[in-house]
């Protein structure tokens, strides 16, 4: 049962690696940098998922108690922010990183 969690947790951080890699060659758009949606700075937004996901996928699938709610409140505001984003790169932009986030999310949660 062990090496069965272990290729899970193996396959999934292939996965958001693909994923933060694909995000990673992709340009923020430029017409919500400086911008709140809901109140929440974009590109801080970006940033704050971005760590998580990058300290997550070099810790091998694990995060600190301070990072996981990091994750959280980032996944709470995509949530909010992306049904207002009517810009298509920016909206594809951020879809991306909440997808990211909720593979995380959801690893995380499996454990």
């Amino acid at each position: 049962m062990q090496e069965y969690v272990q290729m899970i947790r193996s396959e999934q951080v292939q996965n958001a690696a693909l994923l933060w890699q694909e995000h990673r060659g992709a340009e923020f758009p430029a017409n919500l940098r400086g911008v709140e949606v809901e109140g929440i700075d974009m590109v801080l937004l970006d940033a704050d998922t971005a760590g998580c996901a990058s300290t997550w996928i070099n810790n091998g699938g694990t995060l600190d108690p301070q990072h996981r709610s990091i994750l959280q409140s980032c996944v709470e505001d995509l949530d909010r922010v992306i049904p207002q984003i009517s810009d298509p790169s920016g909206h594809q932009y951020y879809q991306r990183l909440h997808q990211l986030a909720l593979l995380i999310s959801g690893a995380l949660d499996a454990k």
